[in-house]
C-alpha cells in the first residue's frame, strides 16, 4: 500500500507590525506540538470562514485584540510527515487593544532581521523573507548612465531595492559604474542589487544579487550572499528559485509595458495563481505603476518591480 495522503490544514496567521517596525511573535506553550518554538499568531480557518475572518477571530481569541487594518502578505504551504499546513499570512498594522498571551504563550516584539535568532517554526521561513523585504523594487533604465542616475537617487523611495541593470555595458564597465553608484545609493537608504557575478556583490558590499533565467538554470547552489532574487516567467522557474533557497522572485511580464509592448503577458489571474503557489515572496513586473501596489498586494504579491513607474514619475 502507498503512503496515506497528508491531512491539509488551512491556517490564518498575522504579522503584527508596530509603528517602529517591530513584529510580534508568540512561543508555543507546553502541551502543543513543537512547544517552545516561536511562530506568528493565528490558527485554523474554520468551515465557512474567509481567511480574513479567521484571522480576526484567532487574534481576538489568542491576543485579545481587534484587527482594524490588515492586508494579505504571503501564502505558504509546508509539508510535515503527517500533515500539510497551508498558511494564509496577513500583515496587520492597526488594531485595538494590547496584545496579551491569552493561551499561556509568551510574546515578544522583535525586529524582522532579528527574528531568526529565535527558534522559529520551519514553515514560517518564507514569511520571514517577506517581512524583511520592501514593497518596491526599482530597476534602472537600460540606458542609464552615472550622470543620469546619481542626481535621481535621493528621489527614489527610501528603503526600496535598486537593481543596477545596464545590459549595454560589458562586465568591466558595469563593475566600475557599480563601484561608484553603490555607496551613494546606500547613503540614500536604498538596498542595491547587482546582476552580474556574485563575486562583484561581495567585493563592492552591495546588498544582493539578481539572477536571470540563464543564470538560474546553471546554478547548483544558492550563492552565499545576504539577498538573492531571480527573474522568473513560469511555475518551473519559480520552483527552481525556491529549490535553490532564493529570497524572492520577480515574475513577469504581468501586463503590456512600454519596454515590451507586443510581448506575451501573464495577466492578473495567472500572475496571482503563480504567486500564491510560489512559497516565497514574489514581485510583479510589467505595465505596473506605483498606484497599483495595493491591488497587487491583495493577490499576495510582495510588491512591484518597475522602471518607468519610478524614473518617469513627475
Amino acid at each position: 500500500m502507498g503512503d496515506s495522503p497528508r491531512r491539509r490544514i488551512a491556517v490564518a496567521a498575522g504579522c503584527l507590525v508596530d509603528t517602529r517596525g517591530d513584529v510580534l511573535i508568540a512561543q508555543r506553550p507546553e502541551g502543543k506540538i513543537a512547544a517552545g518554538q516561536w511562530e506568528f499568531p493565528g490558527g485554523k480557518i474554520e468551515a465557512g470562514e474567509s481567511p480574513r475572518e479567521a484571522l480576526v477571530r484567532e487574534l481576538h481569541e489568542e491576543l485579545g485584540i481587534d484587527v482594524r487594518d490588515a492586508r494579505p502578505l504571503i501564502k505558504v504551504v509546508h509539508d510535515y510527515s503527517d500533515r500539510s499546513v497551508e498558511i494564509d499570512c496577513w500583515r496587520v498594522t492597526t488594531w485595538s487593544g494590547t496584545p496579551q498571551g491569552r493561551e499561556r504563550q509568551a510574546l515578544a516584539w522583535v525586529r524582522p532581521d532579528a527574528i531568526a535568532d529565535y527558534p522559529i517554526l520551519a514553515a514560517d521561513a518564507p514569511i520571514l523573507s517577506a517581512l524583511r523585504l520592501p514593497d518596491e523594487y526599482v530597476f534602472t533604465p537600460p540606458s542609464a548612465t552615472e550622470a543620469s542616475l546619481r542626481p535621481a537617487l535621493p528621489a527614489l523611495p527610501r528603503g526600496a531595492l535598486l537593481r543596477l541593470r545596464v545590459p549595454a555595458l560589458d562586465d568591466e564597465a558595469y563593475a566600475k559604474l557599480a563601484a561608484r553608484i553603490v555607496p551613494d545609493a546606500q547613503a540614500c537608504g536604498l538596498r542595491v542589487v547587482l546582476d552580474r557575478s556574485p563575486q562583484l556583490v561581495r567585493s563592492l558590499r552591495a546588498d544582493g544579487w539578481h539572477a536571470n533565467g540563464a543564470q538560474l538554470r546553471t546554478l547548483h547552489a544558492r550563492p552565499d550572499l545576504p539577498l538573492c532574487i531571480a527573474s522568473v516567467h513560469d511555475a518551473d522557474e519559480l520552483q527552481r528559485t525556491r529549490e535553490l533557497g532564493f529570497d524572492a522572485a520577480v515574475l513577469g511580464t504581468v501586463a503590456a509595458s512600454a519596454s515590451h509592448p507586443g510581448g506575451a503577458t501573464l495577466g492578473i489571474a495567472e500572475a496571482a495563481r503563480l504567486t500564491q503557489r510560489a512559497n516565497l515572496p514574489v514581485y510583479w513586473i510589467g505595465g505596473l505603476r506605483r498606484a497599483d501596489l495595493a491591488q497587487v498586494q491583495q493577490h499576495y504579491a510582495q510588491g512591484i518591480a518597475a522602471i518607468r513607474a519610478y524614473w518617469d514619475a513627475p
